[in-house]
This record gives C-alpha cells, sequence and structure tokens, in this order.
C-alpha cells in the first residue's frame, strides 16, 4: 500500500472559501500598493519620500476685529430663519400630539391652574 502525500503548507488543510477570502485580500492589498506606486505621493506625503508630515498646533492666527464682526453678525442674521423654522416644527409636533393624545390638554390645564 502506498503512503499518502501529505503536504507541509496550512494552506491545503483550510476550506476553499477561507482561501479564497484570504486570495482575495492579498490581491487587494498588492493592487493598493501598485496604485500608490503609480499615482506618486500623496497630499499627506513631504518631499515625494512618503514621509507624512509632523503634526502641527496652531498658537496663534490674526483676525481683525471688524471682520470677526462682520462673521458673527452673518451668522445671527443665518440663524433666524433657522430658529423660525425649528419653532414651527416643535409648534407642528406639540399640535399632534395633542390631537393623538387629548389628555395631555387636560393635564396642562391642570398643571397651570392656581389654587
Amino acid at each position: 500500500m502506498s503512503e499518502p502525500s501529505l503536504s507541509m503548507t496550512a494552506d491545503d488543510d483550510l476550506p476553499r472559501t477561507i482561501r479564497r477570502e484570504r486570495e482575495a485580500r492579498e490581491r487587494e492589498a498588492r493592487e493598493r500598493a501598485s496604485a500608490v506606486v503609480a499615482t506618486g505621493p500623496t497630499a499627506h506625503d513631504r518631499d515625494g519620500f512618503g514621509i507624512p508630515a509632523p503634526a502641527a498646533t496652531v498658537t496663534d492666527f490674526d483676525v481683525s476685529f471688524t471682520k470677526l464682526m462682520m462673521f458673527f453678525i452673518k451668522a445671527v442674521f443665518a440663524a433666524v430663519p433657522a430658529l423660525l423654522l425649528l419653532t414651527i416644527m416643535l409648534w407642528l409636533f406639540g399640535q399632534g400630539l395633542q390631537a393623538a393624545f387629548p389628555q395631555l390638554l387636560k393635564l396642562k390645564i391642570l398643571i397651570y391652574m392656581p389654587q
């Protein structure tokens, strides 16, 4: 009787789906590596050598008072329509709750009734 040929690699013992998944991951990693080499340095690289840019901390920036004032005035004017829309939405939500649960109106009256 002949002896069975046993392979010394661990890949032969794995189920076919696991081997396919591993091969797909390896292929994707190779494609990503080749795409990085083909496109050249990215925006995060410095000098094109693949070295990431160092971390930076902003300690100060110069903005004139008038520009800062104009920014906040524009922000206030931009917030007015948003607040109106939010008020309308909350009012509609409250009206819907009162229509769905009329006992809430009775509770509201009882809370506001002074004794």
